[in-house]
């Protein structure tokens, strides 16, 4: 039986702390200046005299000949305004005779006098966005140049100036203001941190490296109101980014370089993100506000995107913009906010809930646009997963509106819904999902939301399909069925999450350490920020066949939905998530997963939340004594996980004693500041706000 009901709170305002200051900082991606100036020279043609003097801005270079150019390298993804002065330039009567034009690329794969890299469309060419032609100021002073706003590039790492005059050209002072974060003056000023040595990994520092990277990725991706890419699309050579996006700015879109539009989806990886980095909520804020805005009042759907692309038909990211909804509340506590949504937040649920077919219990997907995986419609295993995320965050929405009722409704229709699932998808012989009951295919993203949002109807289950996805993988990362020949780091950060919550913490790092770790190191992309996708060779033609024209050069290198392993350190390695709106209600569940020691925390409305543990093997063996003779030599192993927790008072929550001490033979026995604590079946252990050590010991 499925239930359907129509229906026809305050915004606390943050006082925020910073993260403490310490080791981790040294690998903070974001710039120290919203001024930014080159900081290597990365290739010179033609004849350029001192083009070394434009890294950091020392001094003047000239390009002496027509076609002369000099690639310049910022060090990391930036976005924003160039300015320059031209300190010398000639003309001829009333015509210019020294010229120049700019192109920008975030992959050094398309670094070029003669085109950017594309944003505006993709093209097999690669050509499409062109070069910025830039007019010398009129003379007898040069001065400075300062690109038109409208040009905007909101994404890249290389500049590349190329002279297109008959006449040598001498310029100086190259720079970039930086265009994302607008209402932050302070970058770096994160309020949550991340630090752990990965010693079983080449590079011991690349777990607080990627944290850092999800974070700086999602900075670049939270951009000025109007600021968005231009719809319609300009013409061939040239790019436009300067339409609004939304109801209210700054607002938090895809990527950096493109789309730069308000995709829910990409929010449902990006804002976590956000959440324990930096804690910059209001841009999420203003982009949910912008898909309510835009909702069809008589039917109560939601669109696929944000304007100006404002793309409709998509039952999952109409689903996105009402989980993105729970989760913007979860952290904010903004109540207020969410009274204004709610008539229009209801209505969405609705809308989702009367595709439900009775025959089935499941929902029959109408809305086909998606992530770019291929099939989805009809009764669909990824489609349902995510309608069971909405209706199970949608009761405890409810709740905090005080409807009981309709709280007890969204979770009865759920509980019918989980039933149906596993009945009508679950494949035995595979031990996984299937996406539809006429396939065979075991798609990764319904399989990762199965076990993420607790779907699966036992542990077996989440232990067989945490096994099945890794049949997935290759040396770079986890390949989608559903989308062939391609990882998704979107996708594949909540398959990293799904290993977690199965309990395969060593299988977790193991995808994180391929596909991110391939991310950050490759010299395809920028080493900074997180690429939007890539083929199973590791060849940045992501989606070239399925809507992209096989143009390498549209590929983001700056996508927030590519940002899972910031929040899923901070949740499962750390152990530390919210339970309750601004946590206010938190829960503690570290993952050893191999490391010695971690360390980390975020910030809330209610104050800092921090946590530091390490982990550490004793061996002792036994002594002869009388009767025990025969136990002699025999040795105990204990392993001790010590916890330092500092959180708000006021707030309450739960210690789970890491499910590696839990299999012990000798039993778990846990200290909270002295004194001996019971400990539940599943390892928890009630914990009060304010600052505990916890000492749990296993003894083998």
């Amino acid at each position: 039986m499925w239930l359907s009901l129509s229906l026809s709170l305050l915004f606390l305002p943050f006082s925020l702390a910073l993260a403490p200051a310490g080791p981790w900082d040294a690998f903070n991606y974001a710039p120290k200046s919203k001024t930014v100036y080159p900081a290597a020279i990365r290739e010179v043609e033609g004849t350029v005299t001192n083009s070394e003097l434009l890294v950091d801005n020392q001094g003047s270079a000239t390009l002496e000949v027509e076609g002369s150019w000099v690639a310049l390298d910022f060090g990391v993804e930036v976005g924003g305004l160039i300015s320059l002065n031209f300190d010398s330039a000639s003309s001829t009567g009333n015509r210019k005779s020294s010229s120049i034009a700019l192109s920008f690329t975030e992959s050094p794969s398309f670094i070029r006098p003669t085109a950017s890299d594309d944003s505006s469309f993709p093209d097999a060419s690669t050509t499409y966005d062109g070069v910025l032609s830039v007019p010398i100021p009129a003379s007898p002073s040069p001065g400075l140049w300062t690109q038109p706003a409208s040009s905007l590039r909101g994404g890249f790492r290389f500049l590349t100036i190329v002279s297109t005059g008959t006449q040598p050209v001498t310029i100086s002072n190259v720079s970039c203001a930086i265009s994302f974060m607008p209402h932050v003056a302070d970058l770096r000023a994160y309020t949550g941190y991340f630090y752990a040595k990965d010693e079983g990994f080449h590079d011991v520092d690349f777990l607080t490296k990627i944290w850092m990277a999800g974070a700086y990725t999602v900075q670049t991706n939270i951009v000025p109101l109007n600021t968005g890419r231009m719809v319609p699309i300009v013409p061939v050579g040239h790019w436009a980014n300067n339409a609004t996006l939304g109801v209210a700015g700054p607002i938090i879109v895809d990527g950096a370089k493109r789309d730069r539009a308000v995709w829910p989806g990409d929010m449902g990886i990006a804002v976590p993100t956000q959440f324990v980095s930096t804690n910059d909520l209001i841009p999420t804020r203003n982009a949910l506000s912008t898909m309510f805005a835009a909702i069809n009042p008589k039917t109560g759907a939601l669109p696929e995107s944000g304007p100006p692309l404002s793309q409709l038909d998509s039952d999952t990211y109409h689903s996105w913009t009402l989980i993105g909804t729970h989760n913007y509340y979860l952290y904010s506590g903004d109540i207020e906010w969410l009274q204004t949504i709610w008539t229009n937040y209801t209505k969405a649920v609705a809308f989702l809930e009367a595709k439900v077919d009775p025959t089935v219990g499941l929902m029959n997907v109408t809305g086909l646009r998606d992530w770019a995986r291929l099939g989805g419609g009809g009764i669909n295993a990824e489609g349902n997963a995510i309608l069971y995320r909405v209706l199970q965050t949608a009761a405890s929405l409810a709740t905090s509106m005080s409807l009981p009722a309709l709280a007890a409704t969204y979770t009865f229709n759920a509980t019918s819904l989980k039933k149906n699932y596993n009945s009508v998808f679950w494949d035995a012989d595979q031990g996984m999902y299937r996406d539809n009951s006429t396939t065979s295919l075991c798609p990764q993203d319904a399989n990762s939301f199965a076990v993420l949002f607790n779907l699966t109807d036992s542990a077996e289950k989440n232990a067989l399909v945490s096994e099945g996805l890794e049949r997935n993988w290759n040396e770079l990362g986890a390949v989608a069925p559903e989308l062939p020949d391609t990882i998704s780091p979107f996708i594949g950060g909540f398959e990293l999450q799904a290993h977690f919550v199965a309990g395969n913490a060593s299988r977790a790092m193991d995808l994180l350490h391929r596909e991110w770790g391939y991310m950050l190191y490759t010299n395809l992309s920028v080493e900074s920020t997180l690429l939007e996708g890539f083929t199973a060779n590791g060849s940045i033609w992501y989606r070239s066949y399925r809507g992209y024209n096989y143009d390498p050069a549209y590929t983001s290198h700056a996508h927030g939905w590519s940002s899972g392993p910031t929040s899923a350190l901070t949740i499962y390695v750390l152990g530390l998530s919210v339970a309750a709106p601004q946590g206010a209600e938190w829960r503690l569940a570290p993952s050893i997963a191999g490391l010695p020691a971690a360390e980390g925390g975020f910030e809330t409305g209610l104050g800092w939340f921090g946590v530091k543990w390490s982990v550490s093997v004793s061996e002792s063996k036994v002594k002869w004594s009388g009767s025990e003779k025969s136990k002699a030599g025999k040795s105990t192993i204990t392993t001790t996980f010590t916890v330092d927790v500092d959180v708000p008072t006021g707030t309450k929550g739960v210690f789970v004693v890491p499910k590696e001490l839990r299999g012990a033979a000798g039993g778990v026995t846990v200290m909270v500041d002295g004194k001996r604590k019971a400990v539940g079946e599943d390892g928890s252990v009630e914990l009060v706000g304010g600052k505990h050590e916890v000492v749990a010991s296993a003894r083998d």
